[in-house]
């Protein structure tokens, strides 16, 4: 992990994904690229004079940005990338561009702001992103460690596909894996998939030299189980795949996925299975 990707969109609660991204490159010794994407569409050249003004001023604050977060962050290198477009899909053109190998983006939960990043552009970013997406709310309390990283195990075929990665920032930070069964079904078929499940996860950590157990929830909402755990057992982060809506077991699922992005108070860690081939799987 060595390139870290900040959408930035100048809100508060952007520059405070920034700060949190900071804890990651400095512990990964990663370089930081802040990203900032003009979504301006003018045509009238009165408009079109004030744009390109309001333009020249957000690149001169970002570069004041950067130079205010270099002096407090002397050995992460840091750089400022720029694109027009749709926010969302320019942020993941650059991120693929860069190698990137995650994506910090901030949101405002359930307050409303959908100009920002709230169900447009954050959950846009995690469903097209080229990595991993972590966003995190403006008034989460940052702290330069994770010392507990919460996964939770459903009856999506993709469930497992998470545990690799996770595996490896748990082992940089020196944090504990909490692994979550969450069963929602009565049926058989299915909890005897997410035991299944269970079973290589612990494979896949086994000999890994990270700390990790496993616990078990009965639940009608998913995402109130996840979050009810995470809460109660002092979680630092919430690995969640983004595929499962798309599966057969979305039927038993919902689309708890985005639930979590926009209700968990601590951060939320999006990956796709398209990131990962079917050896990757568990290891």
């Amino acid at each position: 992990m060595k390139r870290l990707v900040v959408a930035f969109d100048f809100s508060r609660n952007s520059e405070h994904a920034l700060e949190y991204a900071l804890v990651y490159a400095q512990k990964l010794s990663a370089a930081l690229e802040l990203i900032w994407i003009d979504d301006s569409v003018s045509s009238a050249s009165l408009v079109d004079t004030i744009e390109e003004a309001l333009r020249i001023e957000k690149k001169n604050f970002l570069k004041d940005l950067i130079k205010n977060y270099a002096a407090k962050y002397p050995t992460v290198p840091m750089k400022i990338n720029l694109g027009k477009g749709k926010v969302y899909q320019e942020v993941s053109k650059i991120a693929f561009r860069l190698k990137a190998d995650i994506i910090f983006a901030g949101t405002h939960g359930l307050s409303g702001y959908e100009k920002y990043w709230i169900g447009s552009n954050a959950f846009r970013i995690t469903t097209s992103a080229p990595c991993p997406v972590v966003t995190i709310k403006g008034d989460y309390a940052i702290t330069d460690s994770i010392s507990n990283i919460l996964v939770p195990l459903d009856s999506s075929l993709e469930t497992k596909k998470k545990l690799p990665f996770t595996r490896e920032l748990a082992k940089q930070f020196g944090s504990k894996i909490h692994l979550l069964k969450v069963y929602n079904s009565k049926l058989g078929v299915i909890r005897r998939r997410i035991d299944s499940f269970g079973d290589e996860a612990l494979k896949c950590l086994k000999n890994s030299d990270v700390e990790y157990e496993l616990n078990t929830r009965e639940a009608d909402n998913v995402a109130t189980a996840i979050i009810d755990y995470a809460e109660n057992h002092q979680i630092d982060l919430i690995t969640i795949m983004t595929d499962q809506e798309t599966t057969t077991g979305s039927r038993f699922l919902g689309p708890y996925s985005q639930q979590l992005i926009h209700l968990a108070k601590m951060p939320v860690m999006s990956l796709r299975a398209t990131y990962y081939t079917q050896e990757e799987d568990m290891i």
